[in-house]
């Protein structure tokens, strides 16, 4: 593996890229070889939500369910909040179960993401994907023990700059959702901004790899 791809929904299968390819459970692809998986807090269905975590307890176990998620909390969704926050929790407590990380959609409720961690005592590795916000909320979460993974914004927003730069060479993640630019460009702007070579930024991340995706 020379570069990890934290989140995507396009599956490359580059040899040089371990992809965390996102998968739901009703449109499950068993040919994809490394995946997370997740209840998403804007495709929520009432009718289905039993099924669905079915299918979720069913893929977790597999070696190649590297994570669960993408899940979270949307305040734009049309599900009730209260109803995000039980199926989020659900999954929080198999990710719990499992020993496997959290990758994380949070909009407008990082307050109440930090509050259910901390009152379930979650110690598996959560990561805050596609992170675009301000300063002092990353080191809001930073401080509350989450991992934050940068992508798009990255790439589109210049003023995320010192918000990655200051962001611990320990506690973040770089991914391309569902960009057109590959993982490879995220990289050469990543070390760009911190003023290291692509093989020192490799290194690094190669590392957080393995400390959060131990199994």
């Amino acid at each position: 593996m020379q570069y990890f791809n934290l989140h995507t929904h396009q599956f490359t299968n580059d040899a040089e890229i371990l992809e965390l390819v996102n998968q739901y459970p009703q449109e499950f692809d068993s040919s994809i070889s490394n995946y997370s998986i997740g209840i998403h807090p804007l495709f929520i269905d009432e009718n289905r939500l039993e099924s669905d975590f079915q299918i979720l307890e069913q893929k977790i176990s597999s070696p190649a369910c590297l994570a669960i998620g993408e899940c979270g909390l949307d305040k734009r969704s049309e599900t009730a909040f209260e109803i995000q926050l039980k199926v989020l929790e659900r999954q929080l407590l198999l990710a719990e179960k499992f020993q496997k990380p959290v990758v994380i959609h949070c909009v407008l409720a990082f307050q109440e993401l930090v509050e259910l961690k901390n009152r379930l005592k979650i110690t598996t590795p959560i990561i805050i994907h596609g992170f675009s916000k301000k300063e002092q909320l990353a080191k809001q979460l930073l401080n509350n023990g989450f991992y934050l993974s940068f992508g798009k914004n990255l790439l589109r927003n210049p003023e995320l700059e010192a918000v990655f730069v200051k962001t611990s060479n320990d506690r973040f993640f770089l991914e391309t959702d569902m960009v057109e630019e590959g993982i490879r460009e995220v990289y050469a702007l990543a070390a760009k901004y911190k003023k290291i070579s692509i093989e020192d930024l490799q290194q690094l991340i190669s590392e957080n790899v393995k400390t959060v995706f131990k199994k």
